[in-house]
Parts: C-alpha cells; sequence; structure tokens
C-alpha cells in the first residue's frame, strides 16, 4: 500500500484511472437497458408528455451540485427524470409535425458515432467516417436521380441545408454580373431578387434571411399550394439582374409539388438558379411509382431536404445538394494553415457552414445500405400509401372533410367550423392513441396528419382511422 496521502474525499465519485479509458461497460449498459425500455414502449405509449419543463427541470435538479454523483447516478437521473417529458415521436401513429422516427440501423450506427466521437469535418482527422459519408452522398444523387457532379453535404437539418444551398446561390449569381462576395461583402452589391412561392415553408424566409437576402417576392400558387409557372413568369419580368427562384417538393398541408420542369425553363431563361425545397418531398424521386411527382426536379441548381424525414434516420441530418460544387465550396469553404486538406475531393466542412461536425452522414449510409434501392422505393410507397387509406377513413367519418388533393404523404381535414376541428386536436392530445396538430390553410383551422416514420403502415393507418372515430363519438356524446 502507497504511504502517499490522499486528497480524495471519501464522499466523492470515484476518480477515473487516467491510464485508462474510464466509460466501463457496466455504464453503456446501463444506458441501453434505459434506452431499450424506452424504444419497447414507444409504440403502444400516451403520446403527448406527460410533463412539462418546469416538472423535469424539478426532477433533473435545478441546482448546480458542490460535489458531483456517480455516473450511473446521473444516468438513470437523466433517464427517469426526462422521460415524462418526452413524446413519443417513434410513435407509427405520431403525425403532429413532419417529424418522422429512427430506423433501429440507423440508430446503432449513430451510437457507433457517438462513441467514435470523430470530427468528420476534415477527411484526415477522420477518413473512416468521412468515407461512409461519400459514399451516402453518392447513393442518394443517384436515387434522387439528381446531377452525379453535384456536391453533398450534410447539415443540422433541413434549414441549415437550404441555408447552404442559398448561400452557393448568392455568391454565384453576384458572381457572374462581377460581384465576389468573399472579397467586397454584400455592402453595395446588385439587389438580388429573390423569388418563392405563397405557401413555401416558412424555413426559406429563415434562411434566406441569415443570407441577407430579405424576404421575398412572393408568386401566386394554385388552390393546392403549387407554384404557378405563369405568375412566375410574370414577376421575373418585372424586373432584371441576379435572381433565385425557390421550389417546393412537398406542400406542408398538401404535399403537392411544383411545376418543376416549366418553372426551371422559365427561371433558367433569365439566368436565375433554381433552389428546391424538398424536406420530406425530395423522396418521391425515390419510388417509380411516385417519380410523376418529380418530374423535372433535376434540371434545378441546388435542393436540400431532411433525412430524418421519410427515411427515419436519428436528428440531425439535413442534406445540401448543389449542382455545381465550385459555387458550394466557395461559399462555405475555409483555408487555414493548421487544416490540412484533403488529397483528393472536397473535406465535408466544405460544404456546410460547419468545420467541428458530427458524422451525421454515417446513420444515413447505414439505413440506404440497409434498405437498398427497392427498400428506399417501399418505404416512401408505403408511407404514401398509409397516408391515403387515412385519408379515405377519415374522409368517410360523419362531419369530417379532407380538403387536400392526397397526392403525398399530408393529409388536412376540417369539421364543420374552426372550433369544431380544434377541439378534435385536443381531444386526440388527451386521448393520446394518435397524435395530429392543427394548423391554418385557406384561411381554415384543419387537423393536419403527416406520415413520416417509417413504422407507419396499412394497419397503423387503419388503427388510426378508428381513434379518430372514437375521439369524434366522444366529442359528440360530450356535446349532448
Amino acid at each position: 500500500m502507497s504511504d502517499e496521502p490522499s486528497n480524495a474525499d471519501p464522499g466523492s465519485p470515484p476518480q477515473p484511472d487516467p491510464g485508462r479509458w474510464p466509460l466501463d461497460d457496466a455504464l453503456l449498459d446501463r444506458a441501453h437497458r434505459h434506452a431499450v425500455e424506452w424504444l419497447g414502449g414507444v409504440a403502444e405509449r400516451p403520446i403527448p408528455p406527460r410533463a412539462g419543463v418546469g416538472e423535469v427541470m424539478d426532477a433533473l435538479g435545478r441546482e448546480l451540485p458542490e460535489r458531483g454523483e456517480s455516473a450511473a447516478a446521473v444516468v438513470d437521473r437523466l433517464a427517469e427524470g426526462a422521460e415524462p417529458g418526452l413524446i413519443a415521436t417513434g410513435s407509427p401513429r405520431f403525425y403532429g409535425w413532419v417529424i418522422g422516427g429512427t430506423q433501429p440501423v440507423a440508430l446503432a450506427a449513430d451510437w457507433l458515432v457517438s462513441a467514435w466521437d470523430q470530427n468528420a469535418g476534415l477527411g484526415i482527422i477522420s477518413p473512416g467516417l468521412v468515407a461512409a459519408e461519400e459514399i451516402a452522398g453518392a447513393w442518394l444523387l443517384d436515387l434522387l436521380g439528381l446531377p452525379a457532379e453535384s456536391d453533398v453535404g450534410f447539415a443540422t437539418g433541413a434549414t441549415t441545408a437550404q441555408f447552404a444551398c442559398l448561400a452557393a446561390a448568392r455568391d454565384e449569381v453576384l458572381r457572374r454580373v462581377g460581384w465576389d462576395v468573399e472579397e467586397q461583402g454584400l455592402s453595395g452589391s446588385p439587389r438580388i431578387r429573390w423569388l418563392a412561392g405563397a405557401e413555401r415553408h416558412a424555413t426559406m424566409d429563415l434562411a434566406a434571411r441569415y443570407l441577407g437576402l430579405g424576404a421575398p417576392t412572393v408568386v401566386a400558387c394554385d388552390d393546392q399550394g403549387r407554384l404557378r409557372s405563369d405568375a412566375l413568369e410574370s414577376e421575373l419580368a418585372r424586373g432584371e439582374g441576379p435572381a433565385i427562384v425557390a421550389l417546393q417538393a412537398g406542400n406542408i398541408h398538401s404535399g403537392a409539388f411544383d411545376p418543376f420542369a416549366e418553372a426551371c425553363r422559365i427561371a433558367h431563361e433569365t439566368g436565375a438558379w433554381v433552389h428546391v425545397d424538398g424536406a420530406f418531398g425530395l423522396w418521391a424521386a425515390a419510388s417509380p411509382r411516385l417519380g410523376h411527382l418529380t418530374t423535372g426536379l433535376a434540371d434545378a441548381d441546388s435542393w436540400s431536404t431532411d433525412a430524418h424525414k421519410t427515411l427515419s434516420v436519428p436528428y440531425d441530418c439535413g442534406i445540401a445538394m448543389v449542382r455545381d460544387a465550385a459555387a458550394m465550396r466557395r461559399a462555405l469553404s475555409m483555408q487555414a494553415s493548421y487544416l490540412q486538406a484533403t488529397e483528393v475531393g472536397a473535406d465535408p466542412h466544405e460544404r456546410v457552414a460547419e468545420l467541428s461536425r458530427r458524422a451525421r452522414g454515417v446513420p444515413t449510409w447505414a439505413a440506404l445500405r440497409h434498405l437498398g434501392r427497392a427498400g428506399v422505393a417501399e418505404l416512401v410507397d408505403r408511407l404514401a400509401g398509409s397516408a391515403r387509406i387515412i385519408a379515405d377513413g377519415l374522409g368517410a367519418l360523419p362531419g369530417v372533410e379532407v380538403l387536400n388533393e392526397v397526392v403525398f404523404t399530408q393529409v388536412c381535414v376540417a369539421l364543420r367550423d374552426d372550433p369544431t376541428t380544434e377541439a378534435l386536436s385536443r381531444a386526440l392530445w388527451e386521448d393520446g392513441e394518435v397524435l395530429a396538430m392543427t394548423s391554418r390553410w385557406h384561411d381554415r383551422s384543419v387537423v393536419r396528419f403527416s406520415v413520416s416514420n417509417w413504422g407507419t403502415d396499412a394497419a397503423q393507418a387503419r388503427r388510426t382511422v378508428a381513434a379518430v372515430a372514437r375521439v369524434l363519438d366522444g366529442l359528440r356524446s360530450a356535446a349532448g
């Protein structure tokens, strides 16, 4: 026994031995047990959270402890304290927002990414994970029918993927008229006109605001939210100079797709850059049955989507794809003497707004490798087919009106008036078997069913209709 005095407080947690990795198997097993318990019950538990932020803060402990807890106690406290405040987004009957779930193979890959703890910003640091992302990017372009020469960046979500694409667009359209944003900044630059449909997703505005583009010129849409080509042509004819046009694959209410071929032709005739926001709808291009919805998609200049939606990989995984790889890298890359560039191709940090970044493309590689081309098509078809079952079933219920043409994975319904429609959403939340949230569309309150979880199949869709029918019966009974 050593005669050296110990400065350790006997009440403190055990200190790690600096000569060995301090995380033992028992701690990982503990976290695994909590995870398995959650995943094992997520399909049948009530979907809404049972506790609010304040209650969870109380359970986790609001005050920073003077002396820390053991690692095992911390894991238990987190799992048990946070669990009542979790919403069951993994439920196959969760339709509240376009969030999706997580396929088991992608979750397992994500655990490995966390364990490996690599900075996937540069290939020289982590060639193993960068290689997986490079393969995933090439597979995505092939799967979606996009130009093989395009660059692919894995961002934190659909918004930051849009940001990456619009950054490339902004800098390139200004470069074409002789203005170098990298050297000259934006002050004094020619004004960029950017145009987007009246029913664009609000994150398009947000990404544009980050980039100093201001508010868009709004282009009229049809009754399903599809941008009208004639209106786009008219708006573009009102001015001249550098322009960016934003199109949409999958309207958030109707699921509708813009007329890509015609809109791209019109935009390109004026020299405009065309970006497609396809957060969930871009995946329709992977389905031979639904591919007609994306005719002309490959004519655009950039595309953004989210692998957590539809493909069902863990958060976070936005995907930015830009035809002109040089434009993407000029807008987003940086150089420094201490950064050793990859010898072949571009580094991942040159395609997104991050230098230090998690290898979020690896779970995408795992999902694609597991499913294959046919499996992805089957997944997309299953989600769209489930939406059709839900729409047909709800539309047959007394007093329920389906408001949209159900072409993909969105279903919007309304009852006789706004208060009754909103009461249905509240009742579903309280019941817990099915979750669908309210929104506003065509100046009406709607209950929106967004089918984006890999576990939602025909059986779950029929169960959804039965649950809504039961809740509606309860509302009618309560109303007398």
